[in-house]
C-alpha cells in the first residue's frame, strides 16, 4: 500500500482521534492498574481488533445507515454509555491488594483476570464507543474516496487497527513501570475511584450525545 494523500489525511486524522483520553484509554487504564501489563496489553489488542469491524460495515455501506438511522445510532448509543457506566462501578466498588514481589500486576482485584476477559473488556468498549461509530461513518467515508478499491479501503482500516493496539500497548507498558506501579500501591483506592468516575461521566456524555 503506497502512503497516498488519502491515506494520510486518514491516519493523521485517525491519531489525534486516537490519542485524545477517552473511553479506550479509560478501559485500558483500568485493566493496566487492576490487573497488571498483560491484561493491559491484552485489552489493547481488544480496542484495535474491534476497529476492523468498524471499517468492515463502513465499507460495506451498513455505516452509511447507522449515519442515516436515529433509531439505530441510538441503540449503540445507549449499549456504550451502559457499558461504560458498567465498567465505571466496576471500578468504584472494586478492592485493591497489595502486590506480591515480582509480580508485574499493579493489584489484584478478587480473582485474577484471564486474558479472554481483559480482550472482550476492550473489543466491547472500542465497539460500542459511538466516537469510533461516528468515525468511520462521517470521517472514513468522507475523507476515503468511493473510487478507492475495496481492498485498499480495508488495507486503511487495518492500518489503523495496528495503530491503535500498538499505541494502547505503549500506554499498558507506561502505565505499568516500576514507578506508576509504586504511585499506584501508594494512591490505588483513589486511582480506580478516579477510573469509576471518568467512566461513568463518560458513559452520561455518550448517553447525552446527539447524533449530528
Amino acid at each position: 500500500m503506497t502512503l497516498s494523500p488519502e491515506f494520510l489525511t486518514l491516519f493523521g486524522v485517525f491519531v489525534l482521534a486516537a490519542i485524545a483520553p477517552g473511553a479506550d484509554f479509560a478501559c485500558v487504564l483500568r485493566e493496566s492498574v487492576s490487573f497488571g501489563r498483560r491484561a493491559g496489553i491484552v485489552s489493547a489488542l481488544g480496542v484495535g481488533s474491534a476497529i476492523l469491524v468498524h471499517v468492515a460495515y463502513t465499507v460495506a455501506g451498513v455505516g452509511l445507515i447507522i449515519a442515516q438511522s436515529i433509531l439505530i445510532f441510538t441503540i449503540v448509543k445507549w449499549c456504550g454509555a451502559a457499558y461504560l457506566v458498567y465498567l465505571g462501578l466496576r471500578s468504584l466498588t472494586a478492592r485493591s491488594k497489595p502486590l506480591s514481589n515480582g509480580d508485574h500486576a499493579i493489584a489484584v482485584v478478587g480473582q485474577s483476570r484471564s486474558a479472554a476477559m481483559s480482550y472482550g473488556v476492550g473489543f466491547l468498549t472500542n465497539l460500542l464507543n459511538p466516537k469510533a461509530t461516528l468515525f468511520f461513518v462521517s470521517l472514513f467515508a468522507t475523507i476515503v474516496s468511493h473510487e478507492t478499491p475495496v481492498l485498499t479501503q480495508l488495507a486503511y482500516g487495518a492500518s489503523l487497527a495496528v495503530f491503535l493496539a500498538l499505541w494502547f500497548s505503549f500506554v499498558a507498558v507506561f502505565l505499568t513501570t516500576r514507578s506508576m506501579r509504586s504511585a499506584y500501591e501508594r494512591m490505588g483506592h483513589w486511582i480506580d475511584r478516579a477510573t469509576g468516575l471518568v467512566l461513568i461521566g463518560l458513559g452520561v456524555r455518550i448517553a447525552l450525545q446527539k447524533a449530528n
